[in-house]
């Protein structure tokens, strides 16, 4: 009976030692976010379920904790600073005012996918990494996490002309073609603009990845010069990510998606999608600062590179 006992008091001593106290800083971190969370293994974690929306997977009404639920966590780093981490899941509507929000607190996103097909609404995933104080990175979080959850009644786009319809039209193409400072391809109705990546030496099992290879940035143009619609997808060394975003984002283009190619690429290459609707100079000149932002200028055209 001596030994159930001693048994029973290690057992429950061991739970809490697994189960921390929640030192003060992370005490403020809660705080701040105004969310609740749990410090284990030295990592506080705090939960951003979507136990607001009721997901359908192909006919399935799913459960919040099946992949819906959200999350950011902390533990300490060099000289004591904090590393954070963390995954939000949006809707479609939230997701670049969420990203826009954390690029203006100087956080970093670093992916943006989705992880079910036939869901509806949409849910999309956006990866979050930033370090720093504890309390400055949660004061930094916060407005982007102030967003989710605040469900517009209809879709409201970004940008001018996205809520009118886009008809296929005629384009000056050469006008689009000297402010992106490249020329593009016709092909019916959509005007495309393709710029490989010759300053970067990609190899893969010794074989070079060029442009044709799908080592390109590219944009697609199709409307009227008063009502167009861009999308195109950006090719981007690491330390280019951020600054492309933040190009994109201050022009009113949507991002869609980060991912990469490769698994074994070496340097790393980032791909990112985005879209928008607008004045078709506006929209160029939203791809031409994202492009200027990667290569510092050192593109050199393909037109067979096309994806």
């Amino acid at each position: 009976m001596k030994n159930l006992s001693l048994i029973g008091f290690l057992f429950i001593t061991g739970l809490s030692a697994v189960a921390q106290d929640i030192p003060s800083d992370y005490q403020e971190v809660l705080k701040i976010l105004g969310k609740r969370g749990d410090f284990k293994d030295n990592v506080l974690k705090v939960g951003i379920p979507r136990s607001d929306v009721t997901v359908i997977i192909d006919g399935i009404a799913t459960p919040t904790p099946f992949g819906f639920g959200g999350w950011l966590a902390m533990t300490k780093g060099n000289g004591g600073a904090d590393v954070m981490m963390g995954d939000l899941v949006l809707l479609e509507d939230e997701v670049n005012p969420a990203m826009s929000a954390l690029l203006d607190s100087g956080l970093e996103v670093t992916a943006l996918h989705n992880h079910f097909f036939f869901e509806s609404p949409r849910m999309f995933y956006m990866h979050v990494h930033g370090h720093g104080n504890a309390a400055s990175l949660a004061k930094m979080a916060k407005p982007a996490l102030d967003l989710i959850g605040k469900k517009s009644p209809q879709h409201q786009s970004s940008v001018s002309g996205g809520t009118s319809k886009v008809s296929a039209g005629q384009l000056d193409t050469a006008g689009i073609a000297k402010l992106v400072g490249h020329e593009g391809e016709q092909t019916g109705p959509v005007y495309k603009i393709t710029i490989g990546r010759p300053d970067i030496d990609l190899r893969e099992s010794g074989a070079v990845i060029n442009a044709r290879m799908g080592l390109n940035t590219w944009a697609a143009f199709f409307g009227t010069d008063a009502n167009a619609e861009i999308a195109g997808d950006v090719a981007m060394l690491p330390h280019e990510v951020t600054p492309v975003l933040k190009a994109l984002r201050a022009n009113g283009l949507s991002v869609v998606a980060i991912h990469n190619h490769m698994t074994g690429g070496d340097p790393a290459v980032y791909f990112l999608h985005y879209w928008g609707t607008g004045p078709a100079e506006k929209l160029a000149n939203g791809f031409k600062a994202a492009l200027n932002e990667t290569g510092k200028g050192h593109h050199e055209m393909d037109h067979a590179g096309a994806r």
